[in-house]
């Protein structure tokens, strides 16, 4: 868990546009293909120029790559439209069936030191206690993901988890986060106690995810960096159940605006 700023804004990204996306993939799956706006048009019931519009616009969001040729265009999805795919999917694997559960693998690797001190900072630590149900260890476990694990992580947002608020501190705001019920697999040992602390705003790449837990995971499952770890992700909920919802805002249930993140 770390201090971040959020460099730039994302692009929205409207339904209409993922749909077009959606058509893309199904006709070229998630390679180069070759695509005429007039042909996807009739698959949107849309006019040639606002199936070109949408492409524009999932250019523009960095969810495909297009070269134009005299013909037509060549369109890529990339890594970026694949994620938001993958989320879509998530969504209806949500809506549809009742046990979802997403295995993503990846390795231990050292940290910079941060997690230990905001694991440990009054405004998480307290809501870990509630809403977790216990005490982290002051630290996290790092684990760096797969080339599939990273394209898969999307389908996290489609899993019921634990919200974290962001609060207010003496000089600054601490950004929410969110925590997944994870259990940690290593060879033939598990632990089940397992979050993944995902901050809403973070300089981390998506190859990697931040784990806490009651103990220190090294010690619990024997890790030493470099070893081989499965993360199954599962839904979960909020240990002092719903009756304890605060409203949205910080952890005191005070509205808080949209700044830097821990």
């Amino acid at each position: 868990m770390s201090d971040a700023t959020a460099t730039n804004a994302d692009t929205d990204v409207d339904p209409a546009a993922l749909a077009a996306l959606k058509h893309v993939g199904l006709v070229g799956g998630l390679s180069e293909t070759k695509v005429s706006c007039a042909a996807l048009g009739d698959r949107l019931d849309a006019s040639t120029q606002t199936a070109s519009r949408r492409l524009q616009t999932l250019e523009s969001a960095g969810y495909v790559e297009r070269d134009v040729v005299s013909d037509g265009q060549w369109v890529r999805v990339t890594d970026a439209g694949e994620a938001a795919l993958r989320a879509e999917y998530a969504d209806y694997r949500r809506l549809f069936e009742s046990d979802v559960e997403i295995s993503l693998r990846g390795s231990v690797t050292g940290g910079m030191g941060e997690g230990r001190h905001y694991i440990t900072l009054p405004g998480y630590a307290e809501q870990f206690r509630e809403r977790l149900g216990y005490d982290p260890f002051p630290g996290t476990l790092n684990v760096d993901l797969t080339e599939e694990s990273v394209r898969r992580r999307s389908e996290m947002a489609g899993i019921d988890a634990v919200p974290i608020d962001a609060w207010e501190g003496e000089d600054r705001t601490y950004g929410a986060a969110t925590c997944y019920g994870v259990t940690l697999v290593a060879g033939d040992e598990r632990y089940e106690e397992v979050h993944a602390i995902v901050p809403d705003r973070t300089h981390h790449d998506d190859d990697q995810l931040e784990l806490i837990a009651p103990d220190r995971l090294r010690d619990a499952l024997d890790l030493d960096d470099d070893d081989q770890v499965e993360v199954r992700v599962e839904p979960t909920s909020r240990a002092d159940g719903p009756d304890g919802e605060a409203r949205e805002g910080d952890a005191d249930g005070n509205d808080v605006g949209e700044t830097e993140v821990a």
